[in-house]
């Protein structure tokens, strides 16, 4: 979720606020890829490093190629 009043950095926030953020493991962030993919990038986690992966979404569901 954008946060329009933040001057510097990045301006997403957690959706639910502070409360959801805080209380997750896990943190992704999803967001629209080139030619219709989308990624998927691991940006907290206790003991995974930070990554990303590209995935499509079609009728016959989530495809990795």
């Amino acid at each position: 979720m954008a946060n329009p009043a933040m001057m510097f950095g990045d301006p997403t926030t957690a959706i639910g606020g502070n409360i959801v953020g805080h209380a997750s493991t896990f943190r992704m962030y999803f967001r629209r890829g080139k030619q219709g993919s989308r990624v998927a990038k691991l940006i907290d986690s206790p003991n995974l490093p930070d990554n990303e992966c590209v995935f499509f979404v079609g009728e016959a569901g989530v495809k990795d190629e």
